[in-house]
């Protein structure tokens, strides 16, 4: 806690009612911050979305986050070209509901002091007297409203209207797909399994169990079309049968963009889906995004640039490179891979979670030399990241 006086007193806009937005209004007001949030929507309805997190998040939220966990994995079941890999976790990784996670964080919001205004759509920020003022419209009327303040962070989403408007470049996104089907009688509760299928996709397949009936399947791709003919094949050849889908666009992150952008005599600062805070390796964003949100914050507070943020950068980047090995392997390299998954490979991989990667890259590069082999062979043979995107066409857009 930092702390603020009274004449130093922060003003702070929040667009957004996302995780990473709920996240950095609490760490503002419990620093002595006048924090305000507004979101597009009439109410919290974000649609549901099934995901898998490190004990990193309960770190960073604490007890916020426990009513969020629906299930808990303690094993990883890799497969590629008839290998197969398993993965027993020292910590579990957490099932989570996106959706119960974004309204606790959003109790925990209100229970601060923080006032949440839904049907508020943002429109434009301006310059005025040194201060910025936030331009809103009402959902139901179409009235304009106009908040001051003295800086602004952008938490709505992938296509961040206030990233435009501040100009930052749009984001890059790409599609992800899931189906909730019922939960298969030979896989248990406690296993996530992962299929590497390059004809399909650059990323993998998934399956993660909600519970001991049901479970989310899912993949990421580049091309949208491709990726939901590849997804029902794939259910087929599963015998799975899917209850509800589920589809969401999300940031590609491609390098480090800086988070704040002088406008005026103001601040704006990005956080979370709008700031592209993804792990590209296996493309997830809510613990890198809860951290981005956590650093801004800070840096709010403190009047200056946050070691968070370079810590995140560092971290951020060191992903984007293994993404960029794996983006050009195919079947064969995956499988190779698990061959080389001995058993004390297999330990640093239970033992360390993927949000510390710089950590469990060494770790697995001291114990099996030949992985650095397999990634820099991979940089001198196959097509770029950037080939496989310009090839995806529409199917990775900016938009």
């Amino acid at each position: 806690h930092f702390g603020l006086s009274a004449a130093t007193m922060k003003e702070v806009t929040i667009i957004g009612g996302s995780a990473a937005g709920f996240y950095a209004g609490q760490v503002l007001a419990r620093n002595g911050a006048k924090v305000q949030i507004f979101e597009a929507q009439e109410s919290l309805n974000h649609s549901p979305r099934t995901l898998i997190v490190t004990q990193q998040i309960k770190d960073l939220l604490g007890p916020t986050s426990d009513g969020a966990v629906i299930n808990q994995i303690s094993r990883f079941e890799l497969f590629a070209d008839g290998k197969v890999g398993s993965i027993v976790l020292e910590n579990p990784d957490l099932v989570i509901d996106r959706s119960r996670l974004i309204r606790l964080l959003a109790l925990e919001a209100s229970r601060l002091g923080i006032e949440t205004t839904y049907g508020r759509r943002f429109v434009d920020i301006r310059s005025t007297n040194g201060h910025l003022t936030v331009v809103l419209e009402k959902s139901s009327t179409k009235e304009k409203e106009y908040v001051s303040s003295s800086s602004v962070i952008g938490a709505d989403g992938a296509f961040s209207r206030v990233r435009q408007s501040a100009g930052w470049p749009r984001n890059l996104t790409v599609p992800l797909m899931q189906a909730i089907v019922r939960l298969p009688g030979n896989i248990p509760p406690y296993t996530c399994q992962i299929w590497f299928l390059p004809e399909d996709t650059p990323y993998f397949y998934w399956l993660i169990p909600e519970s001991s009936t049901t479970a989310a399947v899912g993949v990421i791709g580049e091309d949208g079309q491709k990726m939901r003919e590849g997804m029902i094949r794939f259910l087929k050849k599963k015998n799975l049968e899917p209850l509800e889908f589920q589809a969401a666009r999300i940031p590609f992150y491609n390098g480090w963009l800086p988070v704040r952008r002088p406008v005026g005599g103001g601040n704006v600062y990005l956080v979370g889906d709008a700031a592209g805070h993804i792990k590209v390796s296996t493309v997830g964003g809510i613990v890198t995004g809860l951290k981005g949100a956590r650093a801004v914050a800070s840096a709010i507070v403190n009047g200056s640039s946050s070691s968070e943020l370079r810590a995140l950068r560092r971290e951020l980047n060191l992903h984007l490179l293994v993404r960029r090995v794996l983006h050009r392997w195919k079947e064969n390299d995956y499988s190779n891979l698990l061959e080389l998954l001995d058993k004390k490979c297999k330990y640093f991989l239970g033992a360390i979670d993927r949000d510390q990667p710089r950590r469990l890259l060494s770790n697995l590069i001291l114990s099996q030399p030949k992985l650095l082999l397999m990634g820099i062979r991979s940089f001198l043979t196959g097509s770029s990241l950037r080939d496989r995107i310009s090839r995806a066409g529409n199917g990775m857009i900016e938009k």
